[in-house]
């Protein structure tokens, strides 16, 4: 009888054991990261009256509308090695599309593969790591080998020359561009929806939640829509919720008075697209079918978008699952007479961030705290209650867990990100800056060098929020107090040279 007792009291508490780690791991909380490509903070969501947006417009009332988020850099390897291994270009030292992150820290362990390791399996759609320009996936990160799409697609034979690959389509495919003519810089075909890869990424996602469904391990699945990304191309029905001539191209086209030469992009990425002069300004015409086509495909990835929601809620997998939404960066859409990314100025650098965690962030609230994307990882970390890896990079960002559970938080004073030039007299410099509520400094000279040799930017957006001037010379002390901020982070790394 005694022995019967010692049996039962020993199964007894094995059942208890295993029921608790049974509820603990159905407790874990699914991940699904969904990562724009190209988008902007222009949505209705952010205020904006025009854009049609409804399911970003909807996933924000789930969760958090974070007004001040922003880039690391504003270009997209760069801006998603920041996100996925939580370090800034500056401590990585990569600041260009092609070398990988891995020739900075080969053992570096990134959010997608951290998730791995505790037990999630990971799945990556469409963009999410910049594939193309000479660099690569990393299997490291995927449970599975990932789902792609192309970044560069025609529906129309007229759309590109049919004899083989525009220069961009041979850039992704890590192909020369050497003598490859150009592409349309926009297209609206009279298509269905996954005629687009971002139609196909979106019934991807559809079938890995339906698979997810019926698995009991959770999930960190990463979406990466491709567009609006260029060239602007959606089906035509994206194209008509807009009229033309409801657009204009903005009033000042010109780069902030007293900004050094070299600061303001010459908008390279969109000059390598058909009908765009190789120097010189766009005229009118041009200008508004740019900003329709950018309009037409924020529209398109937003319907891909709420598909993918509804089927999340269909499966009722809402609940025990973190969404974010983030943009990788912004897009001069003709202000400053500037088109695409590749400068350190507001319009490039603001970022769209909505984060819904149940029980954590209230539904519909908005926070003015100032977030960069580095922040994102030790954010779900905390979320999902993995700890944080031991890179040999630690960590640099903050978690925004106390944000979510208080609006009225604040993250951090300030946020940094970096833009390279190559066109200054002495060499290749960096554009380091810091961001607080009030100004922005930006601080252009050579790794290493003294803070005598720097070019100085300074804008107030409290005064002027265009950044039509450059008040560096006008306001010393706040150049000096903000350099200081500047001065306590670790020196900018020089670019590492991919392998």
């Amino acid at each position: 009888m005694a022995l019967k007792r010692a049996l039962f009291l020993v199964l007894s508490i094995f059942s208890i054991g295993l029921s608790q780690n049974l509820i603990g791991a159905a407790a874990k909380p699914n991940v699904l990261f969904i990562c724009i490509d190209d988008l902007k903070p222009l949505l209705g969501c952010y205020g904006d009256k025009r854009i049609r947006s409804p399911n970003i417009d909807r996933l924000a009332q789930r969760g958090m509308l974070f007004e001040c988020a922003y880039c690391n850099q504003a270009v997209c390897a760069p801006s998603r090695n920041s996100l996925l291994t939580g370090v800034r270009p500056t401590t990585s030292g990569i600041y260009d599309l092609g070398t990988n992150f891995r020739v900075s820290a080969p053992d570096v362990v990134t959010l997608p593969q951290h998730f791995k390791q505790h037990g999630y399996r990971t799945e990556g759609l469409g963009k999410i790591f910049h594939v193309g320009h000479g660099n690569h996936e990393d299997p490291e990160s995927w449970s599975v080998p990932p789902f792609g799409g192309k970044s560069i697609f025609y529906a129309l034979p007229q759309s590109h020359d049919p004899s083989g690959p525009t220069r961009e389509e041979a850039l992704f495919a890590n192909q020369s561009a050497a003598g490859k003519p150009r592409g349309a810089p926009y297209e609206s075909a009279d298509v269905p929806d996954n005629t687009y890869p971002d139609g196909q990424i979106a019934d991807e996602a559809i079938r890995r939640l339906q698979s997810a469904r019926e698995r009991s391990e959770p999930f960190f699945l990463a979406v990466g829509f491709l567009k609006p990304h260029l060239p602007f191309c959606a089906p035509k029905k994206y194209w008509d919720l807009y009229q033309r001539d409801s657009f204009y191209v903005p009033d000042l086209r010109k780069p902030p008075e007293g900004a050094p030469p070299y600061a303001p992009t010459t908008w390279g990425e969109v000059r390598n697209y058909s009908d765009i002069p190789d120097v010189g300004p766009l005229d009118d015409e041009k200008g508004r079918a740019l900003i329709h086509g950018y309009h037409a495909a924020v529209s398109f990835v937003d319907a891909q978008l709420g598909r993918v929601i509804d089927e999340l809620d269909k499966l009722q997998l809402s609940t025990n699952t973190i969404i974010v939404l983030w943009g990788d960066h912004g897009w001069h859409l003709g202000d400053h007479g500037m088109w695409s990314k590749h400068t350190n100025y507001e319009e490039a650098t603001h970022i769209p961030l909505l984060i819904v965690a149940s029980g954590v962030a209230k539904p519909a609230t908005r926070s003015r705290a100032l977030v960069e994307t580095v922040d994102l990882y030790p954010t779900l970390c905390e979320l999902a209650a993995l700890p944080e890896p031991h890179n040999s990079q630690p960590l640099e960002g903050k978690s925004l867990v106390p944000v979510l559970k208080d609006s009225t938080a604040k993250n951090k004073d300030a946020i940094f990100h970096v833009f390279p030039r190559n066109r200054r007299p002495d060499g290749a410099i960096l554009g380091r800056a810091v961001r607080t509520e009030r100004y922005r400094l930006v601080e252009w000279k050579k790794p290493g060098a003294p803070s005598s040799t720097a070019d100085f930017e300074l804008y107030d957006y409290q005064s002027d929020p265009l950044e039509t001037k450059n008040l560096a010379s006008a306001k010393p002390n706040i150049v000096k107090q903000l350099e200081a901020i500047l001065s306590a982070q670790l020196e900018a790394r020089q670019q590492i040279s991919r392998r």
